[in-house]
């Protein structure tokens, strides 16, 4: 058996499924996959972006690859930015976000692929290209997710005319739709040159040039210097034991990795596989856990934005909190994930974002930069406010599973503040519950957001009657859905391959003889 692999999009696995089949490595394949996904899954993910790569080569250490993004060096007077709101429809709400030149960040995810190259990879990059270039060159047919996300943020990818001529569909005011093919010529050639040429190709050279001159012309931050000075950072995975496994996520400045370990660490009192999957037992402890983390969340947050480990870990601070957990009575972002584990025992866990992507196209790249610096979740400051020189935190928590008999998984979600809350739950089923990853990935979810409990379809309503009462700002899904994240996951047990692709945000799973 070569592997197996988990992602957002067929042809992103069949990219990887690829390099897995010539012989390539977990890392290879995963570096492919990310290239197909910025043409196969444009709304998603882009070369404009950020992101986190937990890499365990077998029998060696973990080491996680910071490359998320960057905010700049130097500020512009406000007047002179371009940043502007766009309202989204996302059906029951309306969210207002920010969008221009203005609040692109540093992108990070070039270096970081290129560097995972130079250090774990064992193909050439002309190779690991070649179907994303094919992808974005031939067209990638709309499926109905990717039309469906693509509708959401319409007012985003049509703001201006290069963008409106890719995304923006036949006529002023059309959509594209499930059947229509998207291509990427510009995004071709960028790929073709970052193949032959490397990242200096993007930082030092060339695409750096473009950037900051289109940023400097039309209200954005990024300069030559931003580009230059970025670099990947390589960090210890964070480390928490629950139950008899180890779990090995994403560190801090991040905030996604460190919150589940806090979440768990709430649990690590509770009988939770005592009750039945779906009881109310069940469901109400997981949701006062979700309010607990949020909670602490919000009370650990340091000034400059990240979260202080010694108190969220405290031993003291978490039986607070835990005590108030065991002690009472009864939105899309732009994020995907890929995860796959090879014959050799490489395990790769890749979280990819574009937030939801600036509305512009860098003229002649075909790339559209990441609009992080608008996102309050990432600058809870205010578009205005953000510190300078700084990697920013980030709620995305690739993350592995090793169990004491040998086995390990690798899973990761996408879904803004839901990404942490659709990681625990897959993990509380595989422990507490002792599912496999197909369930575990499918089951029913809920996530808690301030007093607001959402609940996805699949829970029997009669079953969660009472815990509607407890929380009674509440909503209820009628099927699964997107928001409650996208968490693709893959597991090795002996010489056994499963995986799951989510079947909210268009998973697909394969195991490659």
């Amino acid at each position: 058996m070569r592997g197996v692999i988990a992602a957002g999009h067929e042809l992103t696995v069949q990219a990887a499924e690829v390099v897995l089949r010539e012989g390539g490595n977990a890392f290879d394949a995963i570096v492919a996959a990310h290239f197909a996904a910025c043409a196969a899954e444009p709304v998603l993910t882009s070369l404009g972006g950020g992101g986190f790569l937990l890499a365990k080569p077998a029998d060696e250490q973990p080491l996680v690859f910071d490359f998320f993004v960057h905010t700049p060096y130097e500020k512009r007077a406000p007047d002179a930015l371009d940043a502007r709101e766009v309202a989204i429809d996302f059906g029951p709400a309306r969210q207002t976000f920010h969008i221009g030149r203005g609040t692109s960040a540093t992108p990070g995810v070039v270096r970081g692929v290129f560097e995972a190259h130079r250090r774990l990879c064992t193909m050439p990059m002309r190779e690991l290209c070649a179907p994303a270039i094919r992808y974005a060159r031939e067209g990638v047919r709309m499926n109905a997710l990717l039309a469906y996300n693509a509708g959401v943020v319409h007012p985003i990818y049509t703001e201006s005319p290069v963008a409106r001529a890719i995304y923006g569909g036949s006529g002023p005011h059309a959509r594209l739709l499930e059947g229509d093919i998207i291509r990427q010529p510009e995004l071709a050639e960028t790929l073709e040159a970052l193949a032959i040429e490397g990242d200096d190709l993007f930082y030092r050279g060339e695409i750096a040039h473009l950037i900051a001159r289109d940023c400097e012309q039309g209200g954005g931050l990024l300069t030559r210097a931003d580009f230059e000075r970025y670099a990947v950072i390589l960090r210890e995975p964070l480390v928490t034991d629950y139950r008899d496994v180890t779990i090995m996520t994403n560190p801090l400045p991040s905030s996604g990795g460190i919150l589940i370990a806090f979440a768990l660490k709430l649990l690590d009192g509770a009988r939770l596989g005592a009750h039945p999957f779906g009881s109310i037992e069940h469901l109400a402890l997981l949701a006062k856990v979700m309010r607990a983390t949020s909670s602490a969340r919000v009370e650990a947050l340091q000034p400059d934005g990240y979260l202080d480990p010694r108190k969220l870990l405290d031993a003291n601070y978490l039986a607070r909190y835990r005590q108030q957990v065991l002690g009472r009575p009864r939105a899309m972002r732009g994020t995907t994930h890929i995860s796959i584990i090879d014959g050799k025992g490489n395990v790769a866990s890749m979280s990819l974002s574009n937030g939801e992507g600036c509305g512009e196209i860098v003229p002649g790249t075909g790339i559209m930069l990441n609009n992080m610096l608008g996102e309050d979740d990432l600058s809870p400051h205010g578009l205005k406010n953000w510190r300078a020189g700084l990697r920013m935190s980030s709620m995305m928590a690739p993350s592995l599973v090793l169990r004491p008999r040998g086995d390990v998984i690798a899973t990761g979600s996408g879904g803004s503040n839901r990404i942490r809350t659709a990681i625990l739950q897959v993990l509380i089923n595989l422990v507490d519950f002792d599912m496999d990853v197909e369930p575990a990935v499918r089951s029913s979810r809920i996530h808690m957001e301030g007093d607001k409990l959402s609940l996805e379809g699949g829970l029997t309503i009669e079953k969660v009657k009472p815990l509607l009462a407890a929380f009674p700002e509440h909503e209820t899904w009628p099927e699964l859905n997107l928001f409650f994240g996208g968490a693709h996951t893959v597991m090795r047990a002996g010489r056994e391959f499963r995986g799951a692709g989510d079947p909210r945000r268009g998973g697909v799973a394969r195991i490659v003889a």
